[in-house]
């Protein structure tokens, strides 16, 4: 059998982490698994304060356990790519691995009061989000759909926590085809 795994460097939010493991497992019906990640030090960016993502998506290629039909990843680390400020997230289109930043979900980015109710439903509104990707999904125009592409925390607050009728579909489809 092989297994969605949910992964957590040693600092990620325990209830963060839970809530997302329920909702990639009921939101893509498959089994879950969680596994500790090592820290992720060695994607920092001394000259953005940032980490690459990229690097902590090659990281997690290699450490993708060999029943895993795929591994996501959350950290509390701000990530970005080399063309973007910064990413809530990134994952391989139809791959094995992807990753979810807690940093800029918490409201204490923006110097506002901490709100855990809003920091778990960010988290799990992303991991949907991330996870799509993972099997295939691209950017849905409709702004209620999971799929709908965040560049702000008011465009993730605008999202369902699920995917849109023909985002729906296109993932039936896809598990059929598999």
């Amino acid at each position: 059998m092989r297994y969605f795994y949910v992964g957590a460097t040693p600092e990620t939010d325990r209830q963060a982490l839970a809530a997302i493991r329920h909702s990639v497992a009921d939101g893509f019906g498959v089994a879950v698994r969680e596994v500790e990640l090592p820290a992720i030090e060695f994607a920092f960016d001394a000259g953005r304060g940032q980490y690459g993502s990229i690097q902590v998506l090659e990281m997690l290629n290699r450490f993708c356990p060999a029943d895993a039909l795929k591994l996501l990843a959350v950290i509390e680390r701000d990530l970005f790519i080399p063309v973007l400020t910064f990413v809530f997230g990134q994952a391989q289109l139809g791959g094995r691995v992807g990753v979810v930043s807690l940093a800029r979900l918490r409201q204490e980015f923006y110097a506002l009061s901490p709100h855990e109710a809003i920091l778990l439903e960010r988290a799990q509104k992303e991991a949907l989000h991330e996870t799509g990707h993972l099997f295939g999904l691209v950017h849905c125009a409709e702004r209620r759909c999971a799929m709908s592409l965040a560049t702000s925390v008011k465009q993730i607050d605008g999202k369902d926590a699920a995917f849109c009728g023909p985002c729906s579909a296109r993932l039936r489809r896809g598990a059929r085809e598999s």
